[in-house]
C-alpha cells in the first residue's frame, strides 16, 4: 500500500554508537513509521522483522562484530501467529523476521560501521538509500 500523491516517511535514527565490552553493542537504531499506514519493517543480518502501526517505533540492537546490514519496509503484509505470510513489497521468503533481503520493489537503507577507531561510526549513512525496481516508501535519516 504506497502512497501515492502525499508523502510518507519512514524515519531511521542513529541512537548511538559503543563498543566497550566484547558484549556491547555496536549500534542501535530507532526506526518510527510516520506513515498514515501500517510498515511492516525489516533488518539484516539481525533477523528482526516487526509490525509498526503509525507513529510507533522499533529499536534495533546492532551487535558488536556486525559489519554491515540493511533495514527496509514492507507493505501489504498478513502473518499468521507463527510468523509465516507475505507482503505485497519487501517480502523476505515469506516470513515476519528476516534472515534474507527483501524482494523488490522495495526501499532499504544499508549501513557499514567502522571498527578501526574502536567508536563505530557509519561509514556509509542510513540515509544512503537504494531504490529497486520501485519507489515505496521515503526514508529520511536523522541523528
Amino acid at each position: 500500500m504506497a502512497a501515492s500523491s502525499s508523502t510518507v516517511v519512514l524515519v531511521v535514527v542513529l541512537v548511538g554508537a559503543a563498543l566497550a565490552a566484547g558484549t556491547a553493542d555496536a549500534a542501535i537504531f530507532t526506526i518510527t513509521n510516520r506513515c498514515s499506514y501500517t510498515v511492516w519493517l525489516a533488518a539484516t543480518p539481525v533477523g528482526g522483522g516487526t509490525q509498526l502501526n503509525p507513529g510507533q517505533t522499533w529499536t534495533i540492537n546492532i551487535p558488536a562484530g556486525t559489519s554491515s546490514g540493511r533495514v527496509w519496509g514492507r507493505t501489504g503484509c498478513s502473518f499468521n501467529s507463527a510468523g509465516r505470510g507475505s507482503c505485497q513489497t519487501g517480502d523476505c521468503a515469506g516470513v515476519l523476521s528476516c534472515k534474507l533481503s527483501g524482494k523488490p520493489p522495495l526501499t532499504l537503507a544499508e549501513f557499514t560501521l567502522d571498527r578501526r577507531r574502536r567508536k563505530p561510526r557509519l561509514l556509509r549513512p542510513v540515509g544512503d538509500r537504494r531504490v529497486q525496481r520501485g519507489h515505496e516508501l521515503l526514508l529520511q535519516h536523522r541523528r
